[in-house]
């Protein structure tokens, strides 16, 4: 598996879990919920980051893009790499 997919994965887990904690918050408000999601998501989003710095080839723009909370990790890959 390419290291652009590996990022496309971790960054879609990363959108996933901010959809779902945002729509958590905004319907019913389980805590339970939160307290699975929000360190799932910040896993997800330390994991996006770090996947993209060790992907980045020299281009500091793909890992300043893996800053951006929800959509960075797909903004990174996308950049990283030409598509296999």
């Amino acid at each position: 598996m390419s290291p652009r997919r590996i990022l496309e994965i971790i960054g879609a887990v990363e959108l996933a879990t901010l959809v779902l904690m945002l729509g958590n918050i905004v319907t019913v408000h389980q805590p339970e919920v939160s307290q699975v999601l929000g360190p799932m998501h910040g896993l997800a989003y330390t994991a996006t980051v770090i996947a993209a710095v060790l992907v980045m080839g020299g281009r500091h723009r793909i890992w300043l893009l893996a800053l951006i909370p929800g959509i960075g990790g797909l903004l990174a890959a996308r950049a990283a790499l030409p598509a296999a």
